[in-house]
């Protein structure tokens, strides 16, 4: 992607029909002079949308004015009418959906609002497409948090981090996206940003068991606390770069993602904690926890790097092991929480 991108009018296309991707749409379509396609796997999701003007299935009370924007089911033609593609499903449908792509996306500059890993492959969104459809990291873009989706939707203030090793072309992008109660920070730290929210998303779950379990306000603020540097100890053990983990986009998306009442992954780890099996909490979830899966792939990429993760290990082994919630959180408070 050269120069003459910054001069070229952007057309974006969003991927996706979940919370984060309907509230990103509300953003960018309520923005003038913006052409914009919304790719929606579901016929009947996009019929409904255009009869009534929101979707059916997530953040409703969102209305569309759908005179802004298309929306197709073709993910080539959605591909095709645009050069800024945000991405905003869970990670494990991404793999599947990019296979059926026929269209050359090497020109197009890809952003990542997933926070969450590819299974089997064991990548974050940027280094799939680095590695698999060869999109340099120049064209790669990441947007994290600390920002959920229904906030969003109800329009009170909150901040994004827009990540991209291209400062400029972030900065450009954001100018795009930013509205007056959603302001966005421009960082250049790709890596840190994607493994930061996929490791939030394990913590959480485990801040959950920890609250499901009974414990409180004061030791799950030492389990975070804890977790927050185990966090920043595998963002520099495997990736030293001169970032600054106190930021919002570490330390924030951390904080949010394990107290909010709209965590989706605290809440599958709170029901956890109050004895649920695994496969029951997933079965009463929505909506994709992705710190389910970023747990396993996350304990596989830690058998290569050897970083100390106890509390990620922890929420590992009641995850995948059958290991008892109880124990595993008491042993941690006895011989890790500091």
């Amino acid at each position: 992607m050269n120069q003459r991108f910054f001069n070229t009018s952007l057309k974006f296309c969003i991927l996706g029909s979940g919370s984060w991707a309907t509230a990103l749409m509300k953003l960018l379509s309520d923005k003038q002079n913006i052409k914009i396609c919304w790719y929606i796997r579901s016929g009947e999701t996009i019929s409904h949308i255009e009869k009534y003007g929101n979707n059916p299935k997530y953040l409703s009370s969102i209305r569309f004015d759908t005179s802004r924007f298309e929306m197709s089911n073709d993910i080539n033609q959605a591909l095709e009418r645009s050069n800024v593609v945000i991405i905003a499903m869970p990670a494990i449908f991404i793999a599947e959906l990019m296979e059926t792509v026929t269209v050359d996306i090497s020109g197009k500059f890809i952003v990542s609002a997933v926070k969450g890993i590819i299974p089997e492959l064991n990548k974050s969104v940027s280094e799939y497409f680095n590695e698999k459809h060869n999109i340099p990291y120049s064209q790669l873009g990441v947007i994290s948090g600390p920002c959920h989706a229904e906030e969003v939707a109800l329009e009170r203030l909150s901040y994004l981090t827009f990540s991209c090793k291209r400062k400029n072309l972030a900065e450009f992008i954001s100018k795009n996206i930013e509205t007056p109660f959603l302001r966005i920070i421009s960082s250049t730290d790709v890596y840190g940003s994607e493994y930061a929210a996929i490791l939030k998303n394990i913590y959480a779950i485990g801040a959950g068991i920890c609250h499901g379990l009974g414990y409180g306000d004061n030791f799950i603020s030492v389990f975070v606390s804890n977790s927050f540097e185990e966090m920043r100890r595998f963002l520099n053990d495997t990736n030293l770069s001169p970032r600054q983990t106190t930021r919002s986009a570490y330390l924030g998306d951390l904080l949010v993602t394990c107290y909010s009442q709209f965590s989706r992954n605290r809440a599958l780890g709170t029901m956890l904690g109050k004895g649920y099996s695994v496969s029951s909490a997933m079965m009463e979830m929505n909506m994709v926890a992705e710190g389910f899966y970023a747990s396993k792939c996350m304990h596989e990429i830690n058998e290569t790097e050897q970083v100390v993760m106890p509390i990620a290990e922890t929420v590992y082994r009641i995850l995948y092991q059958n290991a008892s919630a109880q124990n595993e959180i008491k042993k941690l408070s006895e011989e890790v929480l500091l």
